[in-house]
């Protein structure tokens, strides 16, 4: 089961809130999710962002007029977005369990953003519940956009890990991550209870509870771990074609298993 003690303890200590300013990596994957946010939302209406941390997708998805209701499990990550929403752009900002969204009635929302839960929940029941509570709390014909770590992607990371700071892992959780795709880190410090799972995977997953695919891609696509080099080319016609090009390579099985967080799309 998973220890949701240590993942808010982790997020209580990592600046979430700056993550995706740090560095191109970050500013990267922040323009790629709303391009792909915008590509996938509806024109207007009600939005939970769930696993929200402190609004860095609700607040400018607010500013486009949607509705926009924030959860996350942290409670100081959601007494920060409070602080920020000094115009009270969000209609709501509530400390929630991605696995029990009773605070929702049934048939609510027009869409679900899940951009943080799926990296920690690691048994299958638990996936599958809030799979099941997204389901319910959209209404007929609502999308929901999950992100995940694909298995190789983060699976390799964690030799990288390894390397980079050898008190989280050892043999046996090297090992498992391997196997199992579920990831425990061994201290205190360092991303918490992770797991990775297989594209197809998540198609069953979400296919079983009753959802649609419309679309599963990578976010940062073939820009994974080349962000600056990316990020720095000057000439604003190539430029422009390569990211065209992280478009169109980014649904590629290839591409999608081995670059960084992946983004499942359904309609319920």
């Amino acid at each position: 089961m998973t220890n949701f003690d240590r993942v808010r303890d982790y997020y209580q200590h990592f600046d979430e809130d700056n993550r995706l300013k740090w560095d191109a990596s970050g500013r990267l994957e922040y323009e790629m999710s709303l391009r792909i946010l915008q590509k996938y939302l509806p024109e207007k209406g009600k939005i939970l962002d769930l696993g929200g941390a402190s609004g860095v997708y609700s607040f400018p998805l607010a500013e486009m007029g949607y509705e926009m209701y924030l959860a996350d499990l942290s409670q100081k990550l959601i007494e920060q977005a409070m602080e920020k929403d000094t115009g009270k752009v969000l209609k709501s900002c509530d400390v929630v369990n991605a696995m029990d969204l009773s605070l929702y009635a049934d048939d609510t929302f027009d869409a679900v953003i899940a951009f943080g839960p799926f990296y920690h929940l690691t048994e299958a029941a638990e996936r599958e519940a809030a799979v099941r509570e997204i389901y319910r709390v959209l209404k007929p014909g609502g999308v929901t956009l999950a992100a995940f770590i694909p298995y190789l992607s983060g699976s390799i990371a964690i030799v990288d890990r390894y390397v980079r700071s050898p008190a989280q892992v050892d043999e046996g959780n090297l090992l498992e991550v391997f196997r199992s795709g579920k990831f425990v880190n061994l201290a205190e410090y360092g991303f918490q209870e992770g797991f990775y799972a297989e594209s197809g995977e998540m198609e069953n997953l979400f296919s079983d509870c009753g959802f649609v695919k419309l679309g599963l891609r990578s976010v940062r696509g073939f820009a994974y771990e080349r962000e600056e080099a990316i990020c720095a080319i000057s000439d604003p016609v190539m430029k422009s074609r390569v990211y065209e090009l992280i478009e169109e390579t980014s649904t590629r099985k290839e591409i999608v298993e081995t670059c960084g967080h992946a983004v499942y799309v359904g309609k319920k």
